[in-house]
């Protein structure tokens, strides 16, 4: 595995973490941590980057979500495809130079091993979209 897709497993992972307890995101984020002790610098640096980003911009990033799930809530979209969708928008939104296609094709890969199989045509619908909207908010 990549170091990005690896990256991208362990900022869902403490966004899962996250949505499922009572913790604050430093406090996820130090737990997180402490039992991974095996992962590089540069796997660390961006996961860390990006799931600061999904925390921060938390509530524009799950209106971003809503508006492009018609008919779903996000309290009601499975922990794992919403924290899955979290950490995409997040490097959607930060890192803009990389092409959407590539991050919801990660996305996706990821999706596979930790979401439901008919979670991933509803994952790819959501995502794309999103960063159809995006780019052309970006070329306006």
């Amino acid at each position: 595995m990549g170091t990005r897709r690896k990256s991208r497993e362990l900022t869902m992972q403490m966004l899962f973490q996250g949505d499922l307890g009572k913790q604050t995101p430093d406090e996820v984020r130090k737990l997180f941590w402490t039992s991974r002790d095996d992962v590089d610098a540069e796997t660390r640096g961006f996961a860390e980057d990006l799931y600061r980003v999904a925390t921060t911009r938390q509530e524009e990033i799950d209106a971003i979500i809503e508006q492009h799930s018609q008919n779903w809530r996000i309290e009601r979209m499975p922990v794992v495809d919403r924290n899955l969708l979290r950490a995409a928008i997040a490097e959607l939104l930060a890192y803009p130079s990389t092409p959407g296609p590539i991050i919801i094709n990660e996305s996706l890969e990821v999706a596979r091993r930790y979401a439901a199989p008919e979670s991933i045509h509803f994952l790819n619908g959501v995502l794309d979209a999103i960063a159809r909207d995006l780019l052309k908010k970006r070329l306006a």
